[in-house]
């Protein structure tokens, strides 16, 4: 339990670097704005002729007597809008960080900077082409991996009861833990860690992940705070980056006694 309060703490501490940071802040925003552009646009795209594409998709109920032709395809137009819409919020962060490389990449080398006790940053030693060419290939194994456990999801919450109560819940803590995944993905990359040794990092600190990506994967539900959210997210996860591995960070022994005076 220490370590889910851990994670959301290192959320925290991220919104409250790029708050102290108004440059970082300013540039971190425009990948965001950019994603939330195009979401919004796939969505209303999406709202407008989903209709239509699920009537030219079911051929079969073109015979159907009325109203059930209409009841089917309304209801397969929902389905549809809102699996778009539960894709949007998976995929989001992995989009936003593709498109935002450069910025997040120098933000995440600011803080490594600022809080580390020599005042340096690990660096890649890669071109930055090579660097958009690996961070589209994890952002798209994450994506592929998350679009399995959308349907799969979306298809448990059929389920009566436990589709309403259970697996939303489920969902969030599943969504956290993706955000996380693509959010550290920015500064471990730069440490040379590979996706399975990252993958392997996080799951042996699950508590600690979803104390950090439950809570941001509720906040994204809403766009506009997802877009405002993203510079100190990708902030607050350099910092979790390197609790995950040992590294010292400058302050931790003050903030450490502060917690222990105030729990005492």
């Amino acid at each position: 339990m220490r370590d889910l309060g851990a994670g959301f703490r290192y959320l925290l501490k991220g919104q409250r670097w790029v708050a102290r940071h108004g440059k970082q802040f300013g540039f971190g925003l425009l990948p965001g704005l950019i994603t939330l552009v195009l979401y919004v646009a796939a969505l209303v795209a999406l709202a407008l002729w989903g209709e239509d594409f699920v009537t030219w998709a079911t051929p079969f109920a073109d015979d159907w007597s009325s109203p059930w032709a209409g009841l089917f395809r309304g209801f397969l137009t929902v389905v549809l809008f809102a699996l778009g819409l539960l894709l949007s919020v998976l995929t989001f962060t992995a989009v936003t960080l593709l498109i935002g490389q450069p910025f997040y990449e120098n933000l995440s080398e600011q803080v490594d900077r600022d809080v580390s006790p020599d005042g340096t940053a690990p660096e890649s030693g890669l071109s930055l082409l090579r660097e958009l060419w690996i961070s589209a290939c994890d952002s798209l194994r994450i994506v592929v991996r998350a679009l399995v456990w959308a349907v799969l999801l979306f298809a448990l919450g059929f389920v009566p009861v436990l589709g309403q109560t259970v697996v939303p819940v489920i969902g969030f803590f599943v969504t956290g833990f993706f955000l996380t995944e693509e959010l550290t993905a920015v500064a471990l990359q730069r440490r040379g860690v590979e996706v399975r040794e990252r993958l392997g990092l996080l799951r042996s600190r699950k508590t600690l992940v979803w104390g950090f990506g439950t809570p941001l994967a509720v906040a994204f539900l809403v766009p506009f705070v997802a877009v405002f959210l993203m510079p100190g997210a990708v902030a607050g996860a350099t910092l979790m980056a390197r609790d995950l591995l040992g590294e010292e960070t400058a302050g931790d022994g003050a903030e450490e006694s502060e917690e222990e005076g105030a729990r005492s």
